[in-house]
């Protein structure tokens, strides 16, 4: 049985490992980053894991998850993206208000539950911030994607997920226009900021380079 801080810790290596290259590892100070507490703080957890042999690592060194551990970790962002979508669809929670209740809810053990909860949804394959929702066999499609930042000027792409999932970021990707699923057209690109025009909806707006690196698209 996993305490609720290290299943935090074991999604949050899972997450970080399926944004980046998992055949590179995770880096301590990155999941301090993502998880806002201190490296100090993340050495101590990492020992326990790799005690309880869902973790791979060497202190300095990356982080790479065992077997057992995927299992585990998918098992915990499966809950989570679906109490996002049970929240987002039956309680008509926003986008933004979502996660943070469904950090929550992903601790709670019943399987039976959660098995009921997806056939309740209809099966879903994608939260509301179109993150792909593991099935009862851990496994999910994977679809190659792109940042915003990459897509050159001229091309159009579709946005199908964000990398940020903080209320600050989702309210201001509503400010803008943006949806999942909505049509980008790259107009223009500032060679001394990296600040992105895009056409949305038939109306130009001027995104920052980090805004653009935290939209994936298609």
């Amino acid at each position: 049985m996993l305490s609720i801080t290290e299943e935090n810790y074991l999604k949050a290596i899972l997450y970080l490992s399926l944004e980046g290259n998992e055949e590179l590892g995770v880096g301590t100070n990155e999941l301090a980053h993502s998880l806002d507490v201190k490296p100090s703080s993340v050495n101590d957890m990492l020992k326990k894991l790799r005690q309880k042999e869902l973790i791979e690592y060497e202190k300095y060194g990356k982080i790479f998850m065992s077997e057992q551990g995927k299992v585990m970790g998918v098992q915990i962002l499966r809950k989570h993206r679906l109490w996002e979508t049970f929240l987002y669809e039956k309680l008509d929670f926003t986008w933004d208000e979502v996660h943070e209740v469904a950090e929550q809810l992903e601790h709670i053990k019943s399987d039976k539950l959660i098995e009921k909860l997806d056939k309740f949804l209809g099966y879903p394959k994608n939260d509301p911030h179109g993150d792909p929702i593991p099935n009862a066999m851990g496994e999910f499609d994977f679809i190659p994607k792109k940042m915003l930042s990459d897509i050159q000027v001229g091309k159009e792409c579709k946005m199908v997920s964000v990398k940020d999932n903080s209320a600050a970021f989702l309210n201001y990707v509503v400010e803008i226009g943006l949806g999942i699923n909505n049509e980008i057209k790259v107009v223009s690109k500032q060679e001394f900021d990296a600040s992105i025009e895009i056409l949305v909806n038939n109306k130009i707006t001027r995104v920052s380079q980090k805004f653009a690196q935290h939209i994936y698209v298609v």
